[in-house]
């Protein structure tokens, strides 16, 4: 009993100074551990954004998952469940779609970026399949460096980088060759 006594006030003492030469008064390293620039300051669920113009509808964004990072040194947005997204015409028409597994928006450049079994149709039926494309809305042209497969209405073109008008309707593939290719499913 007395060994008991002596034994857990002994245990309590060694912990708490254990714990307290590991403690840190660094302020730096909390800062930089409670630093804002890796959490998403927003998350929506389901969401539906709408980008107009002059009151038209140019724009429209679904996604599962939506997450905004405000106070990361160059802001962006993540839509990690994937994203369909429509671009309209002055009608209200759609003139094209993406789909993705994976979208991420980055702020300043104004640039989209779709990533895993990238889908893109125009207003003609042709069909863009590739791994990755971007969309640089400043500059207004969709491009890629990476594979890709266009079906068209005459057949299909294979190659590898594609440069685009951003309603994907005036488009060139960068090195054409023959064959296929294959994607991650």
């Amino acid at each position: 009993m007395w060994l008991q006594s002596i034994v857990a006030p002994a245990i309590i003492a060694g912990a708490t100074a254990f714990f307290a030469a590991s403690c840190t008064t660094n302020t730096a390293q909390i800062q930089e551990l409670m630093a804002p620039t890796d959490t998403a300051t927003v998350a929506v669920f389901d969401s539906e954004l709408i980008y107009t113009e002059m009151g038209r509808m140019k724009i429209k964004v679904y996604a599962p998952v939506t997450r905004y990072y405000q106070f990361a040194e160059d802001p962006f947005t993540n839509f990690d469940e994937g994203i369909e997204l429509n671009t309209f015409d002055d009608k209200m028409e759609i003139e094209s779609r993406i789909t993705a597994k994976f979208a991420q928006h980055l702020d300043k450049q104004d640039v989209w970026v779709a990533r895993n079994n990238v889908v893109a149709q125009n207003f003609k039926g042709e069909v863009l399949y590739t791994e990755e494309l971007y969309w640089d809305q400043k500059k207004r042209i969709i491009y890629t460096n990476v594979n890709v497969h266009i079906k068209t209405q005459d057949g299909h073109v294979f190659g590898r980088g594609l440069i685009s008008d951003d309603s994907f309707s005036n488009w060139e593939v960068k090195e054409p060759y023959d064959g296929e290719i294959e994607f991650d499913q």
